[in-house]
């Protein structure tokens, strides 16, 4: 048994690793670094991902690329990979004429590439110096995502809950039987989500998760929400580790932070993507990345409140190694 918060918990594959390590020493390590973009690396990499799977289209072309990808963001200064789960559903899979059976095994193969990552870069000594084992998430996108029409950066769904919570319970369920050490739900558009997702996880009471907002400014999500009153609205749900922002410009995030820092009882995340904007009818990135790089931000969120940063879409392994590097610096400035 282990006590956390003041608690007894039997220990499982799930519970608290998130609060664990956030709590084991924050002088020493007063962020936690997350990995950066997958899909957009996997196609810097040359994979051509122009399909409604997007990455999980490569759980069934290229794993090792995969594999590669979650291994250099490692060796970069990660320590959370997650999975290529993001776009992996029963319903686009379906499509694809890949069965339930085949599709599930493919969901598990995802957390079991980045496991398998995450084990090969740590067997190696050097690879332990001043740092804790990686933990692995298994990535969980939104409805908008299996529409494959940009619909989670609008969030304007013609579902029920009740559809939302059936949409989104078995890939939850095969998910959270994988080992991984915790889930996350991402690029949310709306608050709506967010808390049919939350009552979810309480069918899974082993389970714990961070939620990430999609926003258009520093204070709507991408319905338009105030961000403030969604971080207040997911306040008491204990199997949520974290809340913040992902896959938002950079220059959005620290507003963003704040605003939720207001109102949130628990950690607070931010994964921004490059500042570029993504024309879902194109399927493609248009404008120009912002000139302060995701690392010129890090001192500015973690006084805001961010105690997980990393990178999103067009991100990739020089830029955690450089959060990494920000993250080292302030710990000295720290202790």
């Amino acid at each position: 048994m282990c006590t956390i918060r003041g608690r007894e918990k039997a220990l499982n594959p799930f519970t608290d690793r998130l609060a664990d390590r956030l709590a084991d020493n924050p002088a020493a390590r007063p962020i936690i670094v997350l990995d950066g973009a997958l899909a957009t690396e996997l196609e810097r990499r040359g994979v051509n991902l122009r399909d409604p799977l997007w990455s999980a289209k490569c759980l069934i072309e290229s794993p090792e690329t995969i594999h590669a990808v979650h291994r250099d963001y490692f060796i970069a200064g990660a320590d959370v990979a997650t999975t290529a789960t993001y776009q992996a559903t029963f319903e686009g899979f379906e499509r694809r004429g890949i069965g339930r059976q085949d599709a599930e095994r493919l969901m598990r193969d995802a957390v079991a590439i980045a496991t398998a990552a995450r084990d090969d870069f740590w067997a190696a000594p050097s690879n332990r110096q001043s740092r804790s084992r990686p933990l692995v998430a298994a990535s969980i996108g939104p409805y908008g995502a299996m529409l494959a029409d940009g619909s989670e950066y609008r969030g304007d769904y013609a579902v029920s809950d009740a559809e939302l919570a059936r949409f989104h319970r078995p890939r939850l369920e095969i998910l959270a039987s994988t080992g991984a050490d915790l889930l996350a739900f991402e690029t949310l558009p709306c608050l709506r989500e967010a808390l049919v997702l939350a009552r979810l996880l309480q069918e899974f009471p082993a389970v714990s998760a961070w939620i990430s907002f999609s926003c258009v400014d520093g204070g709507r999500n991408s319905l338009g929400e105030a961000i403030g009153d969604c971080a207040a609205a997911l306040r008491g749900h204990e199997q949520l580790a974290a809340i913040g922002v992902n896959c938002t410009a950079p220059a959005y995030v620290t507003e963003i932070l704040e605003r939720m820092a207001a109102q949130a009882d628990k950690p607070l995340l931010a994964y921004p993507n490059s500042g570029e904007a993504y024309d879902a009818r194109q399927k493609r990135w248009t404008g120009h990345a912002q000139c302060l790089r995701i690392s010129d931000h890090v001192g500015n969120w973690y006084r805001a409140g961010a105690r997980l940063i990393g990178g999103c879409c067009r991100s990739t392994p020089a830029d955690i190694r450089e959060i990494d590097a920000q993250v080292r610096s302030l710990a000295r400035s720290v202790v």
